[in-house]
């Protein structure tokens, strides 16, 4: 409980001086809400006061942040510049692809690249070969290449998959038929360094001092690989693993554009583009929020697979 209550508090921390940087962030790019909204045409003083007290553009800098995240904590996010939507509803709309979309990476990244990873560190030779020649290239093509790739062939030579969309409201079977090239292009770099270091970390453990002890006391491999390599191997793996599928939704972007998808990634963008503030300030929290709630989840798997990380982390 000791090791689980530090964690929060550090998250907690983290979250808090990155909700600041969000907010506070955003105002030091050029131009203004206001200056949006009245799109480059000559207004009175009078208008431009209104929208600022409507914004509440005049309050102090720490009274505005405050306020926001009180709301943010509530679900309110405000209202969206470019739409005069509520924000809420833009990301209600829009998040579920976001997650669908990272959620089946995450799901290639663990399966794919821990797979291939540990098939290579206890197979050498022709396959392993393969296999590292394979992520080399994995990690060399980039995302949106990739994407354009799997999308030429698999889509409109083969017709395997659709082509654009992400099969919203149609079912689960059509959301993974839909999100599945997306999730892959977006997972094949990850793929390829969770590949490599998983190699490496099992072909180490392998060879480890406590291995070769266990074999001399005759520990079958059968028992020996899962019990002592590959466990032991999870460590940097999770490390590894953890802050890509924690970046996942920075770089979900490339892929909605390339696929036409309705996601938060696409949102960002067009809200960057729009100085939509309200959009960009959710939107950023939220991959905040994202990637803080997952370096806790690999944390508190590190006590899981080595209980010396968390006996060291309480005392």
């Amino acid at each position: 409980m000791k090791y689980i209550a530090k964690r929060l508090l550090a998250l907690a921390g983290i979250l808090l001086a990155s909700s600041f940087a969000v907010f506070g962030g955003l105002y030091l790019a050029p131009g203004s809400p206001e200056q949006f909204l009245v799109q480059g045409r000559t207004v009175s003083a009078e208008v431009l006061a209104s929208i600022r007290e409507q914004y509440n553009l005049d309050d102090p800098f720490l009274t505005r942040y405050v306020s926001w995240v009180g709301n943010a904590l509530q679900g309110n996010f405000g209202q969206s510049l470019a739409n005069r939507q509520e924000v809420a509803d833009l990301l209600a709309n829009r998040l579920p692809t976001t997650l669908w979309l990272t959620g089946l990476a995450a799901v290639l990244i663990i399966v794919l690249g821990v797979g291939l990873g540990t098939v290579a560190g206890l197979r050498p030779g022709a396959l392993d070969n393969i296999i590292l020649f394979a992520s080399n290239l994995g990690f060399a093509v980039p995302t949106f290449f990739a994407g354009l790739l799997l999308m030429s062939l698999f889509s409109v030579q083969l017709g395997w998959f659709p082509v654009f969309g992400s099969g919203s409201g149609e079912g689960i079977a059509s959301r993974l038929t839909h999100l599945t090239l997306p999730a892959l292009a977006l997972a094949l770099p990850s793929i390829a360094v969770v590949a490599r270091i998983t190699r490496t970390a099992v072909r180490e453990e392998r060879q480890s001092e406590h291995a070769q002890t266990a074999r001399s006391r005759g520990v079958p491999e059968r028992v020996l690989i899962p019990r002592h390599v590959i466990r032991n191997a999870l460590l940097p793996v999770t490390t590894v693993s953890g802050v890509h599928i924690a970046g996942l939704l920075a770089g979900a972007f490339v892929v909605e554009s390339v696929f036409t998808l309705d996601g938060i990634g696409a949102l960002l963008v067009t809200s960057i583009q729009q100085k939509d503030f309200a959009v960009v300030q959710a939107v950023a929290l939220i991959m905040v929020v994202a990637f803080g709630v997952i370096n806790l989840l690999v944390d508190l798997l590190y006590a899981v697979i080595d209980p010396r990380v968390r006996v060291g982390g309480a005392s």
